[in-house]
């Protein structure tokens, strides 16, 4: 597959990319500057560009054209800015869902965040409030659309290196887990139709990915 990564120089997709190469995918990074096109293409990508925040879907259709499946791997990050998490984290996913449709692309894995379910503390602070309703939002939008979607809800994601051993439920209590595996569940999934319309927090565990995919099937 063809597969186009939003978010495509995200510290998860950097990951994400030489998995896919590996495994036979072409991944097409998705970014906003040409200045990362070959640390990309060094790790198996090609390359688009894509202004998440400033081009509507129209343009998002336009970067997945040729495409047969979009990973949404991005996020405004901790910069302390909560307007971004709108533009970034939501309306960013939103374009991608729409931008999608209007490609005739149905497969659809979004990245998301642990337990953005659950109502935010009264004393929580206004960017992580923020970031955790516009992750909410984006995933009642995709579970809303008729696309063949995956949902992966990380716990707390480190840059230690991959195990390759995790834990995927509906409900999971808060755990870490390293951005290689979360790339690496997302590379197992977005070709396997038995997870189509399935939602899974995802943290370091015990088992395989494989062996956890199946314990969850």
């Amino acid at each position: 597959m063809r597969i186009a990564i939003v978010g495509g120089h995200g510290k998860v997709a950097l990951h994400l990319h030489p998995i896919l190469a590996a495994a036979g995918h072409t991944p097409l990074a998705l970014v906003r500057s040409e200045s990362y096109r070959a640390e990309l293409e060094s790790l198996g990508a090609e390359v688009g560009i894509l202004d998440i925040e400033n081009q509507d879907a129209d343009g998002f259709a336009a970067a997945f054209a040729g495409c047969d499946a979009v990973v949404f791997a991005a996020g405004g990050g901790a910069d302390g800015n909560k307007e971004r998490k709108r533009t970034v984290d939501l309306e960013g996913a939103t374009k991608s869902i729409a931008g999608a449709k209007a490609a005739g692309i149905k497969r659809f894995v979004q990245v998301s965040a642990i337990s953005v379910d659950e109502p935010v503390p009264a004393d929580t602070g206004e960017v992580w409030k923020a970031y955790v309703e516009a992750k909410r939002d984006a995933d009642i939008a995709l579970r809303d659309s008729d696309l063949e979607w995956t949902i992966l809800r990380p716990g707390g994601l480190t840059d230690e290196p991959g195990t390759g051993r995790v834990k995927l439920a509906p409900k999971l209590d808060r755990h870490t887990i390293p951005r290689a595996d979360v790339a690496a569940v997302i590379a197992a999934v977005i070709d396997d139709d038995a997870t189509v319309g399935k939602q899974w927090e995802l943290v370091s565990g015990d088992a395989s990915i494989d062996e956890a995919i199946a314990a969850v099937l």
